[in-house]
């Protein structure tokens, strides 16, 4: 059964590049008679708000979009995200870390995966792997990503779409892939399952058999494997899409009120016109 997946957080209103994601991932499981499911990543509780999961749910059902009901939401997950972390954990693959943005910031020769992203990790606290965190001083968990990778072979994701780079078909993750994200945060210090994590965790849960997503999110797809691999999790296949930007050629955020689908649609636009303006023929 082909199950596809849109997975937006509630920290704002959608716009034109949610709405090219998510139909992109509805028509794909429509043709096949498959499933389109909606999960809402609300993890990061300084910035969700109810107002804006309504939203999302106004929003795509105005563009005619379904899904099964009731909807999957991360922060009654925290269950599932332990358990994960805990047999990483157990396979002495994950170490706290009690760094700071500045000391991240600060690091010497840190690079940098962009201006969004923040510096890689450079690994100051990877000597407490499988050890302990400071007591009364909070931590993340990251994952080693070097001392993951080195339990699984032949690592490899099937890409559907043409992606950043144009590959599509199987794609080798090597380690090069994995050095550029760094010792990824699996959770935060206060406790939350970071993306990383829940996200791998959430699409097995949920049968996701497809994960179309932005190209954007293709650098992620080698540690989403390594973590799948590691936790013996089914790896889904995926499509990374274009992204839809504005007319100074900046990719879509949240902040961009003009472009939401709230204000196109009070603009009189229709579910067509949504359509057309991101390239879809129907």
């Amino acid at each position: 059964m082909h199950v596809e997946r849109f997975a937006p957080s509630p920290t704002g209103r959608l716009h034109l590049g949610h709405a090219f994601s998510a139909l992109t991932a509805w028509e794909a499981a429509e043709a096949t008679g498959g499933i389109f499911r909606l999960r809402i990543e609300d993890l990061d509780i300084g910035r969700a708000r109810p107002e804006f999961e309504d939203g999302i749910f106004e929003d795509l059902r105005w563009l005619g979009l379904r899904w099964p009901e009731p909807v999957m939401r991360q922060s009654a997950r925290g269950a599932a995200y332990q358990d994960a972390l805990a047999r990483l954990g157990a396979m002495g693959l994950t170490y706290p870390c009690t760094c700071t943005r500045a000391d991240l910031a600060a690091a010497a020769g840190a690079p940098q995966e962009g201006a969004e992203a923040g510096p890689v990790y450079p690994g100051t606290c990877r000597p407490r792997t499988g050890g302990a965190a400071t007591p009364g001083k909070p931590a993340a968990i990251r994952l080693d990503c070097a001392l993951a990778a080195e339990r699984v072979r032949s690592l490899t994701f099937t890409e559907l779409g043409a992606g950043p780079t144009g590959e599509t078909g199987e794609i080798a993750v090597n380690a090069a892939a994995l050095a550029a994200l760094g010792d990824v945060v699996l959770t935060r210090k206060d406790a939350a399952a970071a993306y990383h994590l829940a996200v791998v965790v959430d699409d097995a849960a949920e049968g996701v058999t497809h994960v179309t997503r932005g190209e954007d999110l293709f650098a992620s797809t080698p540690v989403h494997r390594l973590l799948q691999a590691l936790l013996g999790l089914p790896a889904p296949l995926y499509r990374h899409h274009r992204l839809i930007r504005d007319a100074a050629g900046r990719r879509l955020a949240k902040r961009a009120d003009d472009l939401s689908l709230e204000t196109l649609r009070e603009a009189g636009l229709t579910p067509t016109d949504i359509r057309r303006a991101v390239g879809l023929r129907r």
